[in-house]
């Protein structure tokens, strides 16, 4: 018996060191599968909070924001026709439908969907956005002397940050513009520091010829702001200041963010809820007055010839052939869309329509 003490102790001591080996290898491979679980969750979750590419593909992108408004595809469509069309950027549509249900932006991505699938569109790259009118609620006053101005999408610009992620400059365009320049041109628009946007002036256009055939036409805060309210003259702002036209924005997102813009955006709406501020004028707009004030003083300005505007002001307004021609940007903004009647200069809107396959939208003035 004592000599197998030794054996047995030497026996014991040498399954102790396997023992220790095997629970070392035991972490380590436990180590090596939570590692890969942790890995491949981190990836997951970047790729699913940045499902728009890489770094360097969003560098080489150019977000464009365009509404897609019951009744008017026919409008966006055209827009993103003209632009496509006329470029060789890397463009990313942001088609933003209206949310009333979960079944309603299904239908209007399926029936863009088709509508580009059917078309020379097909190889667009494109999103289709929910905006919740929710968040308008308490924010806009019903009376207007132009109802359709008070439809949600007009807000549409006041929310970009909270709808489209992952850019540091985003293009705006309303859904009745035609773009005949290259946007790469519109996106290098140099915003000056601490500018969260840049637009057009609206005392830069229309040339004096035309001007006076623009009746009503309002090109100053005067339009837009009610300066019979204390309100309005505590801020400062002559009424005699050229306005700004946001139908067409190259935003900065960053500064947007940093300067809380939606923030202080919202604040006017509700100021205007119960004060009503803004001017009953024919220049009033629920969508412009609060920009204006928001953004006045500090705004970088886009070049003229990139938003040629006011085309649907009046059925009587005709610019040259060879100003239009030249224009990079044609905006028909106003009560007469090109696709109605009575309407101008809409040979140079149509040349960009594209079809409906389901045969909804249709162009009035063909009927008429």
């Amino acid at each position: 018996m004592r000599l197998f003490g030794p054996l047995r102790l030497n026996l014991f001591l040498f399954l102790i060191s396997v023992n220790q080996v095997l629970l070392f290898l035991l972490i380590v491979t436990l180590c090596g599968i939570l590692y890969k679980k942790v890995h491949k969750g981190t990836v997951l979750k970047n790729e699913a909070d940045d499902d728009s590419g890489t770094p360097e593909e969003l560098d080489d992108e150019i977000p464009v924001v365009i509404c897609a408004a019951a009744g008017r595809m026919g409008a966006a469509m055209a827009a993103i026709n003209s632009i496509y069309s006329n470029t060789d950027a890397n463009i990313l549509f942001y088609v933003v439908g209206l949310r009333n249900t979960l079944s309603r932006i299904r239908q209007v991505n399926n029936i863009l969907r088709k509508w580009i699938e059917h078309s020379k569109l097909r190889e667009i790259n494109f999103k289709v956005v929910e905006f919740n009118p929710m968040v308008l609620k308490g924010k806009i006053r019903p009376d207007s002397a132009r109802p359709e101005l008070l439809q949600p999408l007009n807000f549409v610009r006041f929310y970009l940050p909270l709808l489209i992620h992952h850019h540091e400059k985003v293009i705006y365009l309303d859904d009745d513009v035609i773009v005949q320049g290259d946007i790469q041109e519109l996106y290098d628009t140099a915003l000056a520091l601490g500018h969260a946007a840049a637009f057009s002036d609206d005392c830069d256009l229309p040339s004096l010829q035309d001007r006076h055939r623009l009746v009503g036409l309002q090109n100053t805060y005067m339009g837009y702001l009610d300066y019979r309210k204390q309100t309005i003259k505590d801020l400062g702002i002559s009424p005699s200041t050229c306005s700004f036209n946001p139908g067409v924005i190259v935003a900065n997102m960053t500064e947007w963010k940093h300067q809380r813009i939606t923030k202080q955006l919202e604040r006017w709406m509700q100021k205007n809820v119960e004060e009503n501020l803004y001017s009953s004028s024919l220049g009033g707009e629920v969508a412009t007055s609060p920009m204006l004030i928001v953004f006045h003083g500090k705004y970088s300005t886009i070049n003229p010839l990139w938003h040629i505007r006011h085309l649907g002001w009046s059925p009587d307004t005709r610019y040259s052939e060879h100003f239009l021609q030249e224009a990079k940007l044609l905006h028909w903004n106003g009560r007469h869309k090109p696709w109605d009647f009575p309407s101008v200069h809409n040979d140079l809107w149509e040349s960009w329509f594209v079809p409906d396959p389901a045969g909804i939208f249709k162009l009035s003035h063909q009927n008429s």
